[in-house]
């Protein structure tokens, strides 16, 4: 009920009386959907800050505020220097004008849709405009206590019989309504339901006690015990937005980096047991098919049965019980020329094997990490510094440097925390190498084959996880002529051992030191489900 009418009605005469005297020396914003407002008297300071946003609308009334030196733009230069004069509620709305000695007034519509500040000069002055997206809202006039305005309790025509007297109250909101209910409003006689409102209308006119108080998941101020109740307040206004604000933000906040900490574990879960699928199924591929090994064997044991020239032989396969088996031969090459390559390929499906077996034993770590990270993180308490503090000691912060790179002009990918940046073509890789890329970097590159530069941003403290550079080595493979075969080799290697040579042609490098990987190119815009 922080911007109900029945609230604000108490508000207006709490500032009415806190700020006689006062005027405003500052009027600014430096966040979307915020306007801050300074006020003194010489003597002391009056911050108002309302949060015009649609997600959360709010008046906080900070005791102290510092403006930021950056991003903060001054509005309403008329506004400056007046006196206030008074506070008033617009009757039944969720409104709060403040007028000042001159005229002029200053509209805070506090709508949870479709917030807005209104300023005029005088009352028949143009408006500006918070929010010039809705024009409408210049249709608001400032309120005068002799201006006809809809009266506080509406009746109904006197032909009809009235069966909810609710109706005749719209200010009065969902937070009333709902204690009505809870005391028994819905089944009771006409004659008990009139009493029941006349109850609760004393109460919103004259609270002994504010109440904050937890309904639906959600925070709630409220002149009403209802709910679950975690505090109780005098009925000071002031003091009561001075708690429930900062409480209510700090709790959106907590929620939201609560929301952000989980979907990412469960991203990385869902990735790394993906990956490790997807490794167990090509190495179970690998392990029970005929192996180029086995057909180069084959080949050279059957030497003697292959005329020069054949595309194909069939021979006794001794490794499956003898069966007759054809093997694919190339006319344009000799036999021992197709064995002796398929022996160089058997090496290759060793080393795949053996990491492959390696990812697989990582993917499944990293996921079961993740798990139990949020199986802790169901046992946290509900507190940000908390929160943060323990985000931090497992290095789950949002990389801010992974923002700053979004506007770089390479590809950018982020695995982990840690971000990728990927070449676009042989001038943009000079670029990325030679001019953006720390030595402490890691640089990779399909070997052999003109490809993209790829780097890994270093995170002081941090070694690069091996599936990051697996991932990092993928993109090199996918970006590179060898985007369609079945393995690849990447170098990898720190930034510091990667020079320009004079004279060198656009994106060409030497590499003085390196590590080779083997990959499977993979498309980073295809997911498997």
């Amino acid at each position: 009920m922080h911007n109900n009418y029945y609230f604000l009605r108490q508000l207006a005469p709490a500032l009415t009386q806190q700020l006689a005297g006062y005027k405003v020396v500052t009027c600014f914003s430096q966040e979307k959907d915020e306007l801050v407002v300074g006020l003194t008297n010489g003597m002391a300071n009056f911050w108002l800050r309302a949060q015009l946003s649609a997600t959360f609308t709010a008046l906080a009334l900070p005791e102290t505020f510092h403006r930021a030196r950056t991003n903060s733009v001054d509005l309403l230069p008329d506004l400056l220097g007046q006196e206030m004069a008074a506070v008033s509620a617009l009757p039944n709305d969720r409104v709060l004008q403040l007028r000042f000695q001159s005229g002029a007034t200053l509209l805070l519509k506090l709508y949870g849709p479709r917030p807005n500040a209104i300023f005029r000069l005088s009352d028949a002055a143009p408006a500006e405009l918070f929010h010039q997206r809705y024009t409408a809202d210049a249709n608001i006039q400032p309120w005068t206590s002799h201006a006809h305005s809809r009266p506080e309790r509406e009746t109904e025509p006197e032909n009809e019989i009235p069966t909810n007297p609710l109706k005749r109250y719209p200010a009065l909101s969902d937070l009333p309504a709902r204690y009505l209910r809870a005391h028994g409003y819905d089944p009771a006689p006409l004659d008990k339901k009139e009493q029941l409102v006349r109850e609760v209308l004393h109460r919103l006119e004259n609270p002994t006690e504010f109440y904050l108080t937890v309904v639906d998941g959600r925070m709630r101020l409220s002149l009403l015990p209802i709910g679950d109740v975690e505090r109780t307040l005098p009925p000071d206004p002031v003091a009561a937005l001075r708690t429930f604000v900062p409480l209510t933000l700090g709790r959106r906040a907590h929620e939201n980096e609560l929301r952000q900490v989980r979907q990412g574990l469960e991203r990385r879960a869902e990735e790394s047991t993906t990956s490790a699928s997807m490794a167990r199924t090509r190495l179970h591929a690998l392990e029970h098919t005929a192996g180029y090994r086995q057909t180069a064997d084959l080949i050279m044991a059957h030497l003697s049965q292959i005329p020069a020239g054949a595309a194909s032989v069939e021979v006794m396969d001794f490794y499956q019980d003898n069966q007759l088996r054809t093997i694919k031969l190339k006319p344009t090459e000799t036999p021992q020329r197709t064995a002796q390559n398929l022996y160089r390929k058997a090496k290759n499906q060793q080393i795949e094997t053996r990491q492959l077996a390696e990812r697989i034993e990582r993917r499944e770590t990293e996921a079961m990490w993740c798990l139990e990270r949020l199986e802790e993180l169901d046992t946290l308490p509900a507190d940000l510094k908390v929160l943060r503090a323990w985000r931090k000691q497992h290095q789950l912060e949002p990389e801010t440097k992974a923002k700053a790179a979004q506007e770089l002009p390479f590809k950018v990918f982020e695995d982990s925390g840690f971000t990728i940046l990927v070449g676009r073509n042989a001038q943009n890789n000079d670029l990325l190498t030679q001019r953006y890329a720390h030595k402490d970097d890691l640089w990779l590159h399909a070997k052999d084959v003109s490809g993209s530069h790829v780097v890994i941003r270093h995170r002081a403290g941090q070694p690069t996880p091996e599936p990051v550079i697996e991932r990092a080595a993928q993109l090199a493979a996918w970006y590179s002529r060898r985007q369609n075969d079945s393995l690849c080799p990447v170098t990898v290697t720190p930034k510091k051992f990667v020079r320009k040579p004079k004279g060198a042609l656009p994106g060409q490098v030497l590499v003085e030191r390196e590590k080779v990987v083997l990959v499977v190119p993979a498309n980073p815009f295809e997911r498997v489900a």
